[in-house]
């Protein structure tokens, strides 16, 4: 543990817990993407099975139990909230998963560390995390003005990974034969998909305006 991962492991639970005050205050997941919300739960599920079978820490243990809880939480107020689940934006949130969870499949079983069910898996969590934000960006661009909480929470995920990669040159650099390129290429590729928000959340940051990104 580092201090450029414990950031990035605070940052990411601070991305969840502003979207879960957002639903639960306002009684609204309006821009939020139901489809990312589902990506994020298979990430986290595929990824962390270890929890039947390895022990690390409490902070480890704890951390994924709530990344997995939380992704569901989410998921149930978006679908069967008596309020929450009305204000869904259905008509925009139309984009086709299939076309990123089959290529992570495909890529998984023929690019990985080791041919083994629970390897696999961690794998294909990680190629999906790289991109799984993609439905929320898109449905950001449609819905063009977007409320405070839901600019923070992106830009907090976005946060987390940019911190992640500090941990892993912070690592590269003092741990003897630390490599893992197959999580420095998925993590830079997500940290670049963010790059256009970051730019657009920092100029309606300097405006005072909530963000509106273009189409």
């Amino acid at each position: 543990m580092n201090i450029f991962r414990f950031a990035g492991d605070m940052t990411h639970l601070c991305s969840i817990v502003v979207l879960l005050l957002k639903i639960e205050a306002t009684k609204s997941c309006a821009g939020v993407s139901l489809r990312t919300q589902e990506l994020y739960a298979v990430v986290f599920v595929s990824r962390y099975l270890d929890l039947f079978f390895t022990f690390i820490s409490v902070y480890n243990t704890v951390m994924k139990v709530f990344f997995i809880t939380s992704s569901f939480c989410i998921i149930w107020y978006m679908r069967h909230h008596r309020i929450v689940s009305q204000t869904y934006d259905r008509e925009q949130d139309t984009f086709r998963v299939a076309f990123l969870v089959v290529p992570c499949i495909f890529l998984a079983l023929l690019v990985n560390h080791e041919f083994s069910m629970v390897e696999v898996l961690w794998t294909f969590s990680i190629y999906l995390e790289s991109v799984a934000i993609l439905p929320q960006l898109i449905l950001l661009q449609r819905t063009f003005n977007v409320d405070t909480l839901t600019s923070n929470y992106v830009f907090l995920l976005g946060a987390y990974r940019a911190l992640y990669i500090l941990n892993w040159l912070y690592r590269y650099f003092t741990e003897p034969g630390y490599s893992q390129w197959i999580v420095w290429s998925s993590g830079t590729l997500q940290t670049a998909i963010y790059c256009d928000f970051f730019y657009y959340y920092v100029v309606s940051w300097r405006k005072n305006e909530r963000l509106s990104l273009p189409s």
